[in-house]
């Protein structure tokens, strides 16, 4: 019985599902044909709408947006992404600065709202895309930029609009404005130094416009190696001077080879490798910027090698924009856990930097410092180092970066020459002293000197080293570029170690004091005696004796002889 009732309905219901099934394949056909006719369309319109006609209102509109004449090439519509593509487009640059283009760029793409284009013949624009741009800045000695005046029509005079209320700086606008997989090349004008070159350069500003704050991002490949990335805030665009736009921004560096950038001098001697974590900000006049900067492989000096220790600085600069100069307010420098302290300022002017600096460093670890001395172009005797104590110093560093002046005082405290004897480097002063016990390293108490450092050498004034195996050490010398040591030191020596001959020349000069010379190169110094006034004393001495009568067993002549060609009288 329910069997057969339900045979009866399903025959009951097949004209209906046939029904159904018609018109199904109805719709289907007309789906199908109207997907046809919008696909004809898609194919059809770009050919129907010459977007050409529009290219010398995008160039007008954009000439006058940016204050340059701006030449886009062919243009094609694709319906599809709902975007003008142009196949080429150039930028001029201040005509102060070149003649060449400011930006060119491989392709364009820009997007647009269909319906307005299709029905109202009417270019609305939702994003613009550079793709594979150039770009070169350039910067002159007194420090301005050629990107300085976009933005502003007074500097160059772009073709005037054809409708009244067309496109300007003010009202000029774009929800997004990309670059990708650009090159920025940055170099000074009138200049022969090497461009720095950053590649794969690509920039995203949203809502972009010349009369608000809009956000950017901008990520870069840094020349030889490492990376960039800044994001932030910008705008509104200074319409005097675009690099005065007020900017906020955090920035990120790694590896930054120092002479690579075109920011200093690679005459000043100074490279190495940088990592900076940064927070900028600036109203357009004066900026600050916090953060830490981490070096490696730091060289600091032109005869200096690559540092193998990590140098940290934490810092506070407060930047004068228009003065062109930087304030250190904090510069803490960290070399392990040895501290300074370095504060002052940074002048760019004329196309070169000086600077004015102080560095106060107090009781600093020698053991932490050791590794920095060559890159600051210190050698010390060939095979010794300094081990343990501390150093301080309070120096002044001033003058242009190409041509740095150290000077101040130096202080290191109970500290040790390893692999360095100096009583037995003081054998060549026997003439006057006795032998003073052999020791492979050298102790040094206390060890002060006014220091001098530049191009032209280093100087040390009021020397003062007290070694507690042999006495104290004063004096005054140079090294020169090359290494060349010329000093002349005294040494007070411990009774136990000086002579009948060193206390006759310590009468005859009224000095407590034995002079000798240091010569040779900073890697193999040399001791030399500074006899002159022995042999004056010891001809005296022997006179006297003869006038008296006195005939001595051995004279002092023959002893002082004996002892400055080293052996004794047979």
């Amino acid at each position: 019985m329910n069997f057969e009732r339900i045979k009866s309905l399903s025959i009951f219901s097949t004209p209906r599902d046939e029904g159904e099934a018609r018109a199904r394949k109805r719709y289907l056909r007309i789906g199908g044909f109207t997907l046809a006719a919008l696909f004809l369309v898609l194919i059809v319109l770009p050919f129907l709408i010459d977007v050409n006609q529009f290219r010398p209102e995008l160039e007008s509109k954009a000439s006058a947006a940016f204050g340059r004449q701006i030449t886009v090439g062919h243009l094609s519509l694709s319906i599809l992404s709902g975007s003008v593509r142009a196949d080429h487009i150039a930028i001029a640059d201040d005509p102060a600065f070149s003649t060449s283009p400011f930006v060119t760029a491989k392709s364009l793409k820009i997007g647009v709202e269909l319906m307005p284009l299709i029905f109202s013949r009417q270019l609305t624009v939702t994003y613009v895309t550079v793709e594979e741009p150039q770009i070169t800045l350039l910067k002159t000695a007194a420090g301005k930029w050629n990107f300085s005046s976009l933005g502003a029509a007074s500097t160059q005079k772009a073709p005037k609009p054809e409708k009244a209320g067309a496109t300007t700086a003010k009202n000029f606008s774009i929800a997004k404005l990309n670059v990708i997989h650009g090159r920025l090349s940055v170099g000074k004008t009138d200049s022969a130094a090497k461009r720095a070159v950053y590649e794969n350069v690509d920039i995203t500003m949203s809502q972009f416009s010349f009369a608000s704050q809009f956000p950017f991002r901008l990520t870069a490949q840094l020349p030889n190696s490492g990376d960039v990335n800044v994001s932030g805030k910008a705008g509104p665009i200074n319409a005097e001077d675009a690099s005065k736009t007020p900017l906020e921004a955090a920035v990120k560096a790694n590896n930054m080879t120092i002479s690579t950038l075109g920011i200093i001098d690679p005459a000043s001697g100074i490279a190495g490798v940088v990592d900076l974590d940064e927070t900028l900000s600036s109203d357009g006049t004066h900026a600050k910027l916090v953060g830490r900067l981490t070096g490696k492989q730091l060289k600091l000096s032109r005869k200096g090698s690559p540092a193998p220790k990590t140098v940290a600085v934490k810092h506070t600069i407060d930047l004068d924009l228009d003065q062109h100069m930087a304030n250190i307010t904090q510069g803490d420098v960290a070399i392990g856990s040895a501290q300074a302290h370095l504060t002052g300022t940074l002048q760019s002017q004329d196309d070169a930097e000086s600077v004015n600096l102080k560095l106060d460093a107090p009781n600093m670890p020698v053991d932490e410092l050791e590794a920095m001395l060559p890159a600051l172009g210190v050698v010390l005797p060939s095979g010794s180092q300094v081990r343990g104590g501390t150093l301080s110093a309070e120096l002044a560093i001033t003058g242009p970066l190409v041509n740095l002046v150290i000077t101040g005082p130096v202080r290191l405290s109970n500290t040790q020459l390893t692999n360095f004897d100096l009583g037995s480097r003081l054998g060549a002063l026997g003439a006057f002293a006795g032998k003073a016990a052999s020791n492979p390293n050298t102790s040094i108490q206390n060890a002060s000197l006014d220091a001098r450092v530049s191009q032209e050498g280093k100087k040390a004034d009021n020397i003062n080293i007290t070694v507690p195996a042999i006495g104290v050490i004063t004096g005054a010398g140079t090294v020169s570029p090359d290494g060349a040591l010329a000093f002349h030191m005294l040494a007070n020596l411990h009774g136990g170690l000086v002579s009948g001959l060193a206390k006759l020349e310590q009468v005859r000069t009224h000095q407590s004091g034995i002079p000798f010379a240091i010569e040779g190169t900073t890697s193999n110094p040399k001791f030399v005696p500074e006899t002159g006034g022995l042999a004056q004393a010891l001809v005296a001495h022997e006179v006297g004796n003869v006038a008296k009568g006195s005939v001595p067993g051995e004279s002092a002549i023959s002893k002082g002889v004996s002892g400055l060609l080293g052996h004794k009288k047979k």
